[in-house]
């Protein structure tokens, strides 16, 4: 289980991210400034750090930079201070990512395990990435720049078989075959198919990023690149 130290000095914000975070599986320790935060580094294992900026003892920039020094440690910087100059300065004290409040728990869920992948922490979720779109099969949860996408259980059964057949071709009888659901016995049709496959396409894509390619004649691949924790 991986120990999160949140470091926060606002005591209603860090025992509502304790207990968000402890539902999701992690081990929680918390404290208010940035001494104490440095101390318990020293002391205990400690997998990922969640930093405020505005501490009572010292600033943020300072404590990431003390605490890089140490240990080699994943850091979000957790803030209201929303100029990008503090952005630069967060990302130039050695920050690995910096999250603005107020922010959605599920976007910072996907954060923590994207950044704790990156660093080959022993994590059980599922989920792929490649810093745009995270998908997190476990939980059903897809985040698309900072917004939650909502998925129909059929899609995400879909997304899983394209992304675990990443750069291959998969006809169309592939996916009939696949996507047979014994209990229902409801046979996914061409056609239904092809919508499942554009609705898809639509809520995941921009002009910018695309996921699935269509074979014509064949079936399609998926070809976004990015890093999965299956």
């Amino acid at each position: 289980m991986n120990k999160i130290l949140i470091v926060e000095d606002d005591p209603v914000l860090s025992s509502g991210l304790a207990v968000n975070l402890e539902n999701c599986g992690y081990e929680i320790e918390s404290v208010q400034t940035g001494l104490e935060a440095i101390d318990k580094l020293k002391r205990l294992k400690i997998d990922l750090i969640l930093l405020d900026i505005n501490l009572p003892d010292m600033d943020g920039f300072e404590v990431c930079q003390k605490m890089k020094s140490i240990k080699s440690i994943p850091i979000l910087f957790l803030t209201a201070r929303d100029m990008e100059i503090d952005e630069v300065r967060g990302f130039a004290s050695g920050a690995d990512d910096y999250i603005k409040k107020p922010f959605s728990v599920s976007v910072l869920q996907c954060r923590i395990a994207v950044v704790l992948q990156r660093y080959g922490k022993d994590i059980k979720k599922d989920i792929w990435t490649d810093g745009f779109i995270t998908i997190d099969f476990e939980s059903l949860q897809i985040i698309k720049e900072d917004q939650k996408i909502v998925m129909t259980s059929f899609e995400f059964k879909l997304l899983k078989l394209l992304i675990n057949n990443r750069n291959l071709v998969l006809t169309r009888r592939m996916f009939l075959e696949k996507l047979w659901d014994n209990e229902s016995e409801n046979y996914v049709d061409e056609h239904a198919l092809t919508v499942s496959i554009n609705r898809l396409r639509s809520k995941l894509e921009d002009s910018e990023h695309r996921y699935i390619k269509t074979i014509y004649g064949m079936g399609y691949t998926w070809i976004g690149e990015g890093n999965s924790g299956d």
